[in-house]
């Protein structure tokens, strides 16, 4: 057993604001959007507000008879008020089922129906637009975040409503229900108690207290229904740092955000740091204040790594790459300086936690795990969920005893360090990482802001590009870029919005696989 269960009370997202609160009353959230359930509360609200927000929606929820144990699907339009509707559901004992606002209306109803008749809370923009009508069916009842639909139950209707107090489950009890990235498919639905959230919580909560003083912001740009964003969050308010809360991950945007509060912290997808690449010369320096930036989701690509370095002004910043899944949490990590340079081993995802999580790599064919040869990668960890709702039967197959098959393909050095190289789905035969030749074109083209290899209909490894401000592709730098590495097929060219992407930003590699054989445009020439 792992030494993070001893004295494990488990995480409490429904009195989340008002344990905080109670400690720094006064400590701001700073957002860059209004809050759909409260437009009126403006964008920089004290977690005291927070707290009476969400008391009283979680009161609202209860005079409609949500209670404890009842599921309570969350798929509204983007805002951080997804993450207080959750906190608002938790507060009176009931599960939240968070649904990205990017899903399908179709991928929707299928994941109510299996989570079974819950309430729905979504909006009327979702209803009028990509919800199909047959989620009012499948529903038990409908509710309104914002806006009206014949049929559904506005919150705004419910104000006035005695207020109750809050109900605490065990911590063994399911506290969230998260989706998968669904890169492979309709999404699975993970399911996490109290205990295991706080698994996740206590490592990531030492490193940010250790890291930056009380007084510095924290920005997060996280998915609002990613399991990431309820340890993120709890982080920030209960240590007393100001939040800074984004939406939008638009440069300009963020740009204008950051120079008007400076974080010294900050949290986001993969994806995000390398659209704000271009932060790092932008008027007025809004990076300049960072003390640590930190990264869970994905790949991060060694140019975008030393991008953010080099625009702090702090005198030794870092950045933190964390190696992990929505089902089991962080489990490795490593931190990059500026000293590693751009041409650093992006395939390194650090060493487990001691006490906390577990790695090992088994072999596929019976011979050593080698760089060559490397085998399936599986962990341990207490922040490992409980179940698929609905789908145990997938879960016991990824659950091995206390061990836990990532779906991912690595090897681990002889000091220890974990090495990821691809995801079993997207490994391609003849190229040893696709993910380390993605690293060196990124190295090599500076003007690619994405490049992701996938396998044509006949196996050859196609590299799908999109360049910054859509400009066409240096063909002379290419064939330089590509002269050491193994054959590829011709690069495709792509807008950034054209590829498909998850809640969390990965592109769904599969699906953009699939899109480019249907549509023929997959070169049959190579290059080098």
């Amino acid at each position: 057993m792992l030494l993070q269960r001893i004295n494990n009370p488990g995480i409490r997202l429904g009195t989340l604001f008002d344990r905080a609160a109670a400690r720094h009353p006064a400590s701001p959230v700073i957002l860059d959007h209004d809050l759909d359930i409260a437009p009126e509360r403006g964008r920089r609200l004290t977690l005291t507000e927070l707290a009476d927000l969400v008391s009283d929606t979680a009161s609202r929820l209860w005079s409609v008879r949500v209670r404890p144990g009842d599921h309570v699907v969350v798929h509204k339009s983007d805002g951080f008020d997804i993450s207080l509707l959750a906190c608002a559901v938790a507060r009176i004992g009931a599960i939240p089922v968070m649904l990205s606002p990017k899903l399908d209306g179709a991928t929707v109803a299928e994941l109510l129906r299996r989570v079974d008749r819950p309430y729905l809370l979504t909006d009327g923009a979702k209803l009028e637009g990509s919800l199909p009508e047959e989620v009012l069916g499948l529903s038990e009842r409908v509710l309104l975040a914002s806006g009206d639909h014949p049929g559904a139950t506005p919150l705004a209707a419910l104000a006035g409503c005695a207020r109750v107090r809050p109900v605490t489950m065990p911590p063994q009890h399911p506290t969230m229900v998260t989706h998968t990235s669904g890169t492979t498919g309709v999404p699975k639905l993970a399911v996490h108690t109290g205990h295991t959230f706080q698994a996740r919580y206590r490592p990531q909560a030492a490193v940010v207290a250790a890291a930056v003083a009380r007084s510095e912001p924290v920005a997060v740009h996280v998915s609002f229904v990613h399991s990431r964003m309820y340890t993120a969050m709890p982080i920030s308010v209960l240590q007393g740092h100001p939040l800074i809360v984004l939406r939008d991950d638009d440069p300009a945007s963020v740009a204008e955000v950051f120079t008007r509060v400076r974080p010294g912290f900050i949290e986001a997808h993969p994806n995000t740091f390398l659209r704000w690449e271009e932060l790092a010369d932008a008027p007025g320096a809004p990076l300049a204040n960072v003390k640590y930036f930190s990264s869970t989701f994905d790949a991060i690509h060694p140019r975008t790594v030393q991008r953010m370095l080099s625009a702090s002004r702090r005198s030794l910043p870092l950045f933190a790459q964390a190696y992990g899944q929505s089902e089991v949490g962080p489990i490795a990590a490593r931190t990059y300086s500026r000293r590693g340079g751009a041409d650093f081993d992006g395939r390194c995802v650090g060493r487990p936690f001691p006490g906390m999580t577990g790695v090992r790599v088994v072999s596929r064919d019976g011979r050593p795990v080698t760089r060559d040869n490397p085998g399936f990668i599986e962990v341990t960890s207490d922040g490992r969920i409980v179940t698929y709702l609905g789908e145990h039967h997938r879960w016991e197959k990824q659950a091995r005893g206390g061990w836990w098959r990532m779906g991912d393909l690595g090897y681990r050095t002889p000091w220890g360090c974990l090495h990821l190289l691809d995801r079993e789905v997207d490994e391609i035969p003849g190229i040893a990482s696709t993910l380390e030749l993605e690293d060196k074109l990124f190295t090599r083209l500076p003007d690619l802001v994405e490049v992701v290899i996938v396998p044509s209909p006949d196996g050859t490894a196609v590299p799908v590009v999109a360049t910054r401000g859509d400009r066409p592709l240096d063909e002379g730098a290419w064939r330089r870029a590509v002269a050491d590495l193994p054959p590829l097929g011709a690069p495709v060219h792509r807008r950034l919005d054209e590829l498909p992407q998850t809640a969390t930003t990965k592109i769904k590699r599969i699906e953009l696989a699939g899109r480019l054989a249907s549509e023929g445009a997959v070169p049959s020439e190579r290059t080098r």
